[in-house]
């Protein structure tokens, strides 16, 4: 009998084996990892590859009948407006989601009933995210969108959870946010592994270099953006030689960057937000500093040239989308958001506009019933490949947007955008 179970479990594992290579065929790398950038892939194929394929929800509520005589129908909203680092982020995602609730109530709303945008702070507090979705279930609403801070994002979706309300995340880059297997979630703003993928493209591949240094944001946001550049970097062979961390809202970092200087890195990474990316951009060249700069994609902000002024010359981030495009979805875009506040559009404003508009989309669709909104928006064959403001929308089986993003380049005190480089070289 040994033999026959030697050979049955061989053919199982076997079996599993091919089921997932095709399914990786099928639907790509998970995340979109580039091919050479796979972890032990070289050396063995795993029997199994997790987030391939969508989390379906199987519970009731399907049936439930939609509500009569509504005034408005509700939608939330979640995001950074008072006592944050994030306002300013905050206060353009709530215009992009806005944005697209006037312009789904002037064509009729849904079936002649207002759309009405039920507006959530956060803070950034452990815990307190859950509070505020609670808030929005006794609201009524029908889904919800939001957020930036990464903890916000996480604690949140716990709690969208619990009481399954469709939710879509326009802000949050957090790789680990889709992990976790929630299938009320979808996002529409690529994560920072596809910006890590891209900038160890271009440190290693385009520029070769080998050793680097990074600095960065010592909150989640700084430690989780860098995970997948700091192990890519690490499998094709060039280990981080040193990482220092500093925190929202200091000013001077001398200590941090004279330890760095003694190591000599070939360039620097700078992970964090436009301000203080770009005071430390100043001290270092204050201090000799003449290596490559790379940055994390929030220093494609106004704040930063305007304080790196032409320090900034030079410096290689990505952005999530091309905010000068000529497509016109964008261009309409662009120019109703300029119209209605004033300003110009982010990328937090393009990606909340287009999150709405899929679960406005969505509810006109399903109607009222929160199961049925959610099989939409989680559907693939209805958003795949959406034609949205920010570009094109391409789920992964984790429900990610893995569309292709830009590098960024700053020249004569400007951003400038290009479609990011492919993987031409073999690394690993």
């Amino acid at each position: 009998m040994k033999p026959i179970i030697k050979i049955t479990v061989s053919l199982v594992l076997g079996i599993l084996l091919s089921v997932s290579v095709i399914y990786g065929q099928y639907g790509g790398n998970y995340g979109n990892v580039p091919e050479n950038y796979v972890a032990y892939d070289k050396y063995q194929k795993a029997y199994k590859y997790h987030f391939l394929t969508p989390m379906q929800f199987y519970g009731a509520g399907r049936e439930v009948p939609a509500p009569t005589g509504l005034s408005e129908v509700r939608i939330g909203f979640l995001g950074p407006l008072e006592g944050s680092t994030l306002i300013s982020y905050g206060k353009q995602m709530l215009n992009g989601a806005q944005l697209a609730i006037n312009e789904a109530n002037k064509r009729g709303g849904y079936k002649g009933v207002p759309f009405k945008l039920m507006v959530h702070n956060d803070v950034g507090l452990w815990g307190a995210a859950a509070n505020e979705v609670v808030k929005m279930d006794d609201e009524g609403v029908w889904a919800w969108l939001g957020s930036i801070d990464d903890i916000v994002s996480h604690v949140a979706i716990r709690a969208t959870l619990k009481l399954e309300i469709p939710m879509v995340n326009a802000g949050d880059p957090d790789p680990t946010f889709t992990e976790t297997n929630i299938p009320w979630v979808i996002r529409v703003i690529p994560d920072d592994r596809q910006s890590c993928y891209t900038l160890v493209n271009h440190i290693f591949n385009l520029n070769d270099h080998s050793r680097i240094a990074f600095i960065r944001a010592n909150n989640r946001y700084g430690r989780v953006g860098v995970v997948h550049l700091n192990k890519t970097a690490t499998r094709l062979g060039h280990p981080i030689i040193i990482e220092e961390r500093f925190n929202d809202g200091e000013t001077v970092f001398t200590d941090k960057l004279e330890r760095i200087q003694k190591v000599n890195p070939d360039a620097i990474v700078i992970w964090g937000n436009p301000k203080e990316s770009a005071l430390i951009l100043l001290e270092m060249r204050k201090m000799g500093f003449k290596q490559h700069v790379y940055c994390s994609d929030r220093v494609v902000n106004p704040e930063f040239l305007k304080i790196a002024g032409d320090k900034a010359n030079g410096i290689v981030t990505t952005c999530q989308y091309n905010p000068e495009s000529g497509d016109p979805n964008y261009l309409a875009f662009k120019s109703a958001y300029k119209k209605q506040f004033g300003i110009e559009p982010d990328v937090f404003a393009v990606h909340a506009y287009d999150g709405m508009t899929l679960i406005i989309k969505s509810i006109e669709k399903a109607g009222l019933n929160r199961p049925l909104i959610r099989d939409v928006l989680t559907d693939m064959k209805t958003f795949q490949n959406y034609n949205g403001a920010s570009g094109k929308i391409i789920f992964d089986g984790a429900w990610n947007n893995i569309r292709p993003i830009y590098l960024t380049k700053i020249n004569n005190g400007k951003f400038e955008f290009s479609p990011a480089p492919p993987y031409k070289k073999e690394l690993y």
